[in-house]
């Protein structure tokens, strides 16, 4: 493969383009920018900030200006467009936008910015627009060659008829002439009772490739003359490169060269395995004197500390000191610790870097902010930003790993291009060790709960205390550490929540539902224990507490409803139930839980009940809340990255830190609650409720509360 094979510009793309739509819909920081629709060739686009093309050849072709790394973005825009453009499904495309609009591509929910579920929600408007724009001016240049009003044409299915004069023809045909219409200022969208495609379960766009081989990601990316890289990192957060002896791996056959690099020792050689047995061959001498030394043990001990000290205000309300004096209470007390969590997508992270014969460079890589790549590759390169150009990839998982403010990612990557003359291609590559072992985890968490009960059964005080890194490196209050605390949903008159944030040498980032991980587990285990303690229904008891909380209600209910809740459950099982905001979107979920073989939870059944207001596509919905559930039950289950005595890293690849099995995947049934509410997130939200809801049902299985995760540990310990 060459890199002609792969290689996506704005230039390149426009070539032969009959009909390309932008729409303009700025951030609210930033001034809109026209609305551009130009023909195909060279014409210079205005900032834009989604982009529909029309071919002569009647395939509408979507630039999608979010990452496609399985969530769906692409089809979920696609659909967007195809609904108000009245086309068939058959015609649709997509591919990711170029990222050479640096006003659009250094925000997080601009150009090609990904995070917190956020495609469908930032774009519903916007690529409809884009659709409803394409199809206006279809229609104005059809009426013009046709000489009828355009009122009278009609457009289904990619087809553009006159029905008086029997006139018809597909896009492709008018998408030259469309191009020199003058778009509406504000084309009309659809009434949602006249949607055809979007509630519809239409397949992914991006299935048959990934199914028949011919999908690209970044390490098919294979130029001539290519020089792969890897670099050695330390084994303990924080350690630096005291000294290193390189004479063992340059004696390897295929090592090119080797050079000390910010992030560590970076061996280069001609092949993958070349690179990495020079690795291996490397002596390394590391200075721990500013490295993460203590153990995870220990460092939940210091967490514990900080449970009786004043902490950061994330809500306040009632009085909770003087409820708990109240007489007659009973009180019931919690400490739970969560483990830092590697992300473990299924393609480690790896970034190809080209340099052109003007000096310039393309960079190829499935990073989630690409603008933000561009500036800190730029930087390090010593160009121009006009100079670097990232071409996104479809990527093989994140799940937060690849949205990383800063790009430290490519900090290392660029560093280490860099480092050589340019003359060759480079591929900077990253193992599965190297992943698991990285760093950037969701950070371990502490929480301490104490709740109090008064004489007639209810809950009139909560108190929670939550101790962890900020994942946004903030002294103040972080609120993704208390999200889902500090706005709790149940109805409670005396509510505290406080937040110590911690500083360590393990660098943190989200991970799959970010706060939620933690607060969501910590919230519903904790309220089905009070519900336990006074023998109240976990469903009824929620419903109660949740008047205010009409959306939470009802997947609950809806959950319940599909387990058929309060029917005989079989003999040796139990059920668990829980229910989560996150992003938007409510989940409930309940499982069906036995005694495995080896003593750990068996979860043989989830029910999820799923509101995310406008379906745009249910088959997408169903399958990421079926991921999320197999993603959540892996890391409530299984998953911790633990530091051993002195800080080194314990776990380094699937057989310590593992993903659940294919014969543990439970059966999962999923409903989605019909709303006509704005479209919300799905790509994180299925994962929160999932682990509280099989510790709930572990509880009541075998009477043991759930302190620490993953389960796995608390079983074999």
């Amino acid at each position: 493969m060459t890199i002609q094979d792969i290689k996506a510009t704005r230039r390149g793309f426009l070539a032969g383009s009959g009909l390309v739509i932008g729409v303009a819909i700025a951030p609210k920081m930033l001034p809109a920018a026209p609305t551009g629709v130009h023909a195909g060739g060279d014409a210079a686009l205005a900032p834009m900030n989604a982009f529909v093309k029309i071919g002569t050849d009647d395939t509408v072709t979507v630039l999608a200006k979010h990452i496609e790394f399985g969530q769906g973005p692409f089809t979920g825009l696609a659909t967007l467009v195809a609904e108000e453009l009245d086309a068939d499904w058959s015609q649709m495309r997509a591919v990711h936008s170029p990222t050479d609009n640096k006003v659009y591509a250094n925000l997080m929910f601009g150009l090609q910015g990904t995070g917190g579920s956020s495609s469908i929600a930032n774009s519903y408007e916007q690529m409809r627009k884009a659709g409803a724009t394409a199809r206006a001016m279809l229609v104005a240049a059809a009426a013009e060659d046709w000489k009828v009003p355009a009122s009278e044409i009609t457009v289904q299915k990619g087809r553009i008829k006159h029905a008086a004069s029997g006139k018809e023809s597909g896009f492709g045909a008018f998408a030259e002439k469309a191009a020199r219409q003058t778009p509406p200022a504000e084309p009309k969208l659809k009434d949602p009772r006249d949607f055809v495609l979007i509630g519809t379960e239409l397949p992914k766009l991006d299935t048959h490739g990934k199914i028949n081989g011919t999908a690209i990601f970044t390490l098919d990316i294979t130029p001539d003359n290519l020089l792969i890289a890897v670099v050695a990192h330390p084994e303990h957060f924080g350690a630096t490169v005291k000294s290193f002896d390189d004479a063992e791996a340059r004696k390897v056959q295929g090592v090119v060269d080797v050079k000390q690099v910010p992030a560590g020792i970076a061996v280069y050689a001609d092949n993958t395995f070349a690179a990495l047995k020079g690795r291996d061959a490397l002596s390394i001498e590391w200075d721990l004197s500013k490295a993460e030394t203590r153990s995870s043990e220990e460092l939940s001990a210091d967490y514990r500390k900080l449970f009786g000290e004043k902490g950061l205000e994330a809500a306040n309300n009632g009085n909770v000191d003087e409820a708990f004096k109240a007489p007659g209470l009973q009180t019931v007390e919690a400490e739970i610790v969560f483990p830092f969590l590697a992300h473990a997508p299924m393609e480690p992270l790896d970034a190809v870097f080209i340099k052109a014969d003007d000096g310039s460079v393309d960079i190829y890589n499935g990073a989630q902010f690409p603008g933000m790549d561009q500036e800190v590759a730029a930087k390090i390169l010593g160009l121009d930003e006009t100079k670097v150009r990232v071409n996104t990839q479809l990527a093989g998982g994140s799940f937060g790993r690849k949205a990383q403010f800063g790009s430290p990612y490519i900090q290392e990557a660029a560093a280490v291009y860099a480092a050589t003359d340019r003359s060759r291609p480079l591929k900077h590559m990253w193992t599965r060790e190297d992943d698991i072992r990285g760093g950037y985890y969701r950070p371990m968490y502490a929480h301490r709960m104490r709740g109090a009960i008064n004489a007639q059964g209810q809950i009139t005080a909560w108190e929670q205390v939550i101790v962890g890194q900020s994942i946004m490196g903030k002294a103040d209050l972080d609120s993704t550490s208390v999200e889902g605390a500090s706005n709790l949903p149940y109805t409670i008159p005396n509510l505290r929540v406080s937040a110590h944030n911690v500083q360590l040498s393990v660098p943190p980032l989200w991970w799959r539902s970010v706060g939620h991980t933690h607060t969501g587990f910590a919230v519903e285990t904790f309220v089905d224990e009070l519900f336990q303690k006074i023998g109240k229904d976990p469903v009824e008891g929620r419903l109660a507490l949740l008047g205010e909380k009409p959306r939470h209600a009802g997947v609950l209910r809806k959950a319940a409803e599909m387990a058929n809740w309060g029917s005989p459950v079989p003999e040796g099982r139990a059920r668990g139930v829980a229910v989560v905001e996150s992003f938007g979107t409510f989940v409930g979920q309940v499982v069906e839980v036995s005694v495995g073989p080896e003593g750990a939870p068996r979860v043989h059944k989830v029910w999820v009940a799923v509101d995310c207001g406008v379906a745009v596509n249910p088959n997408v919905i169903k399958a990421q809340m079926e991921g999320g559930v197999g993603y959540g039950l892996g890391a409530v289950l299984f998953d911790a990255v633990t530091l051993a005595k002195g800080g080194k890293i314990v776990q380094s690849n699937f057989h310590d830190y593992r993903s659940i099995r294919i014969n543990e995947m439970p059966d999962v049934a999923v409903e989605i609650i019909k709303s006509s509410e704005k479209p919300t997130g799905v790509g994180e939200p299925g994962v929160p409720p999932v682990g509280p809801a099989v510790a709930n049902a572990w509880r009541r299985l075998t009477g043991a509360p759930v302190r620490q995760l993953p389960i796995v540990n608390i079983v074999s310990a």
